[in-house]
């Protein structure tokens, strides 16, 4: 056992006097010791219930024959970070948690974990570390909230966020206002969309590290308490037969995230955490095999923003198991990949059931032939630029206009809730990337205000800064390279004719390849925005977001 470094011998007597200081039976010390990443807290919604699931998972692992010890990882609430300097602070504790947790784990010799994160960048935050430390590990989420409701309507946060650009608009009154607000968020969980955390967390099931229904059973049944007393249990399993993150978290593991990920329709994000994920397990894919993946994957779920389903369709609908086995029926995923339950992702799946055709389309009726994500290029983003097409109306798949540009979001939401954004613009929001930002902030509240005004259907906007799950509309971020680096999206002018064609993966600014040679010779980087603590070295570390924004010594 990894943890007899801490347990067994004379010389580790001064070790066991610190364990019979923790009130540890010399019975306790002699099973396998099972760290519990509990990401707690009482600011985020997500995480609230997360004290219950830590109970459960303790239960299951004592049950099995496990000592279970709990420690922390922070998580950051990205709704209450939105729009303001803590956005900043958001993707950058992916790192941090990854961190943190590899030397809580480490340091302890831990002999097995489980993982219990919810929101957006704790679960692959988590992933990231369970690839490092690399010893056995079951991951359990806390669960969705359930959808609020609305004059009849099921609601979501991107409803909420899209209600105040209906009242800038004059759409709305505060009272209209103040009835989403008491009732968009009804319970606990991860937001009720397929936004980031919802995405990871069904990517996470996917990819082999999770049980099923860890994405999208909600936060408040029952079963979800269960689903964390077998996670407890099926750790042990794991222990003894060896199986660690590495041998599930392959290459054709990534290559099934990446194709349900098109099925699903998830958020962008997933193009920044799946390759910093892959890259702790070992190797690299390039951004551009999305489009490869998209163009035999067919869209099978519209989930909000995209759609009027929400999680708790999904699960009532099948699961995720449910969307993989019809797309297993197109010869697209690799089923002999192994995962934490010990069996197969085909053994898996072989008995799922589409219980709702609608929720979860066929293969042979999808939403659309393509996948949900499409990864575009060309003289606006030479590296990347990643879009949401399944979020995206139809009018706006092809799309040219006037660039509007702005430096920074605030700028921008300023310009949008003022009336100065008219139909057929191209909104520019720049030095809001990994470096620029630093933090590559969601831009939520531009996309919301957008959509909520009316004018998704006419205006588009690109950034280098990325977005939020909830947004929707021909919302185009992670432009790579970033402004702060002079990327071409720094040498934008304003009137400048922006050209955009999702279908054919091209972002693209209609000015003369001299004219920009100009441009560039004549630009000069901004000073940091950040030049004191955690931001500024991670602004100093951080790689382009076509590389998952990953940290490198540079």
């Amino acid at each position: 056992m990894k943890s007899d470094a801490v347990r067994k011998g004379m010389q580790q007597a001064p070790h066991r006097s610190l364990f019979n200081a923790l009130g540890m039976t010399e019975e306790e010390m002699k099973r396998p010791l099972v760290g519990i990443v509990s990401s707690y807290n009482e600011i985020v919604p997500g995480h609230m219930n997360l004290d219950k699931i830590t109970e459960a998972v303790r239960i299951g692992v004592a049950e099995a024959g496990g000592t279970p010890v709990v420690f922390p990882a922070i998580a950051v609430c990205d709704g209450i970070a939105m729009g303001h300097i803590g956005m900043k602070y958001s993707l950058v504790t992916r790192d941090l948690i990854a961190d943190s947790t590899e030397c809580m784990a480490l340091a302890h010799q831990f002999d097995a974990l489980v993982m219990i994160p919810n929101c957006d960048k704790n679960v692959p935050g988590l992933l990231m570390a369970a690839a490092r430390v690399n010893i056995p590990t079951v991951f359990v989420s806390g669960g969705p909230m359930l959808a609020g409701h609305v004059n009849g309507r099921k609601r979501s946060l991107s409803s909420m966020f899209e209600a105040v650009g209906s009242y800038a608009a004059g759409k709305m009154t505060e009272e209209d206002v103040r009835e989403y607000e008491n009732n968009v968020c009804p319970t606990c969980g991860s937001c009720s969309g397929m936004y980031t955390a919802n995405s990871m967390n069904c990517l996470t099931e996917v990819l082999g590290m999770g049980l099923c229904g860890n994405g999208t059973i909600p936060a408040v049944y029952s079963a979800r308490i269960r689903l964390a007393k077998q996670a407890g249990m099926q750790v042990m399993e794991c222990l003894r037969q060896n199986i660690r993150p590495r041998d599930i978290m392959t290459k054709e593991a990534f290559l099934n995230a990446l194709t349900m990920d098109m099925a699903l329709g998830c958020s962008t994000n997933s193009m920044l955490h799946l390759p910093a994920i892959a890259h702790e397990a070992g190797f690299d894919f390039e951004a551009e095999l999305a489009n490869e993946l998209s163009e035999k994957t067919p869209n099978l779920c519209h989930l909000a923003p995209a759609g009027a389903h929400y999680m708790e369709d999904l699960n009532e609908a099948g699961g995720i198991y449910a969307v993989m086995k019809e797309i297993a029926g197109l010869g697209l995923l690799h089923l002999d990949c192994m995962t934490v339950t010990g069996k197969t992702v085909g053994e898996n799946i072989a008995h799922a059931v589409n219980r709702n055709p609608e929720v979860i389309r066929p293969a042979g009726n999808p939403y659309s032939a393509t996948g949900g994500i499409a990864v575009l290029k060309g003289n606006i983003a030479p590296d990347t630029a990643v879009v949401k097409r399944s979020a995206v109306l139809p009018e706006m798949m092809v799309h040219e206009g006037p660039a509007r540009v702005f430096d920074c979001e605030e700028d921008a939401i300023d310009a949008i809730k003022g009336g100065a954004i008219h139909e057929g613009d191209v909104v520019v929001i720049r030095y809001e990337g990994p470096k620029g930002g630093p933090g590559m902030r969601e831009m939520l509240n531009p996309t919301s205000a957008i959509a909520g005004m009316g004018l998704d259907s006419t205006v588009a906007l690109i950034t280098d800064g990325r977005f939020s799950g909830a947004s929707r509309g021909a919302a185009i971020g992670h432009v790579s390279p970033e402004a702060a680096v002079g990327g071409p999206i720094a040498l934008i002018e304003e009137g400048d004719i922006i050209s955009i064609n999702i279908p054919e993966y091209k972002l693209e600014v209609k000015v003369s390849d001299e004219e920009m040679a100009e441009r560039k010779a004549a630009w000069t980087p901004k000073e940091p925005r950040v030049t004191t603590g955690y931001l500024s070295r991670y602004e100093k570390m951080v790689t382009s977001a076509n590389k998952g924004a990953r940290l490198e010594i540079q």
